[in-house]
């Protein structure tokens, strides 16, 4: 038995194919590597907490009024009882990660001061969601008339008898009855 050996033509195509999966992987920003990502869930967390609604928070408020504005914290903590913290991370493929703070401080149950970062409006906050990459990832449910009409002809019907039948209907059911016949 003779040593084992490649022929030249197949060392050669394999060194092609892996230059050119190479090349497309630079030339596209990732290629391969880039379309081979695994999926990441969705991750919202905490309490969204909006420019308006912030504004409509002012010192004296009661607890319950600013749960009834915020929600309930999403940090509450025995060793400070005088403080809530409003938390929210929202993490999706394909945006940047969000994080917000909003701290809100009582004393005597009422609010006293709150510390806030920069929030969004409520416009600003659905458009950094990305709400077009949503509705790209929804197939439509319906054909349109340019759709409808490109599609091929049931065979054996030409087109008149087609256009004619109009919209399908559904066959005609016999079921038996329901009770036994009581006849004699």
């Amino acid at each position: 038995m003779h040593g084992m050996s490649f022929p030249s033509w197949r060392v050669g195509a394999t060194l092609t194919v892996a230059l050119l999966v190479a090349g497309c992987a630079s030339s596209t920003g990732g290629g391969a590597a880039a379309a081979l990502q695994p999926y990441r869930m969705e991750v919202v967390q905490g309490n969204v907490v909006t420019r308006e609604m912030l504004e409509q928070l002012r010192p004296g408020l009661t607890r319950d009024q600013v749960r009834g504005l915020f929600g309930s914290p999403l940090l509450t903590d025995i060793f400070h009882a005088d403080r809530w913290d409003y938390v929210f991370t929202i993490r999706r493929q394909g945006a940047a990660p969000q994080q917000r703070r909003v701290t809100v401080y009582f004393a005597s149950d009422r609010v006293q001061r709150h510390e806030a970062g920069e929030l969004p409006s409520e416009r600003e906050f659905v458009a950094s969601i990305d709400a077009a990459k949503v509705k790209a990832r929804t197939a439509p449910l319906e054909l349109n008339e340019t759709q409808l009409r490109a599609l091929p002809l049931p065979v054996g019907r030409p087109a008149a008898a087609v256009a004619a039948a109009g919209p399908a209907s559904a066959p005609q059911r016999v079921y038996p009855p329901l009770e036994p016949d009581a006849r004699p």
